[in-house]
């Protein structure tokens, strides 16, 4: 009995090692993301793939792991690359941790294509209110203008981007996403699930959901270049 008590604790600490060792590279893999790939999109607001990664690691790991991933790349990127200071963290945090940790949540509770489907809706949802209501209150300190020009700029500028940024960004997760949780799987860092809620979902299906979301990518990056001409 204490020898299966034992294996059992040394195989959940192995566990835990190659969990804790997938979230750090996660984290600098957005970390990475986040200086190498910066679009411009509208006024000084660009899109970067960071939110995908953290995104992907909540799914995988819980939104703590997104919450936690969200604290350290914002805290980092303050203090090496950007020139926006605890502003610019601040509002980066908030951001990432609306869409990804939203995401995550619902995905926990619903551990399913729908459910992930449902989470990066909310997410969306989610992100786009908050950032609007936090460009109203912080934009202000950051641009050095009064309120109500950047009141005139939320539903031009602020919405749509935010909105554009995030279904961009679940487009890509859901592209991403399950091939690479495969992979985890395969390297015993995830546990194996033979089917979720009881029922494999078709290869037809998510073939599907991958037209789907390579046609909202196409046409985010669309607008992207639209926009910017």
């Amino acid at each position: 009995m204490q020898n299966s008590e034992t294996l059992h604790h040394e195989q959940r600490s192995h566990m835990d090692t190659k969990k804790l060792t997938v979230l750090a590279v996660m984290t600098a893999m957005a970390y990475i993301a986040m200086m190498l790939f910066k679009f411009p999109v509208v006024l000084f607001l660009k899109y970067e793939p960071k939110d995908v990664i953290i995104t992907i690691g909540g799914f995988m790991f819980g939104p703590v792991a997104s919450l936690v991933m969200s604290a350290v790349v914002s805290l980092v990127e303050m203090v090496t690359v950007s020139d926006t200071g605890p502003i610019g963290a601040l509002m980066n945090f908030i951001s990432t941790c609306a869409f990804a940790c939203t995401a995550a949540v619902v995905y926990k509770k619903i551990h399913s294509l729908k459910g992930a489907v449902i989470g990066l809706a909310s997410g969306t949802v989610v992100m786009a209110a908050l950032m609007m209501a936090w460009n109203y209150l912080i934009t202000p300190l950051y641009m050095g203008v009064d309120r109500e020009t950047v009141a005139g700029m939320l539903l031009p500028a602020f919405l749509p981007f935010n909105l554009l940024k995030a279904v961009l960004n679940s487009g890509i997760t859901m592209l991403v996403y399950k091939p690479l949780s495969n992979i985890m799987k395969k390297a015993h860092v995830l546990p194996e699930t033979p089917a979720e809620n009881g029922q494999k979902t078709g290869v037809k299906r998510y073939a599907f959901i991958y037209v789907i979301a390579a046609f909202v990518i196409a046409t985010c990056i669309a607008v992207i270049i639209i926009w910017n001409k």
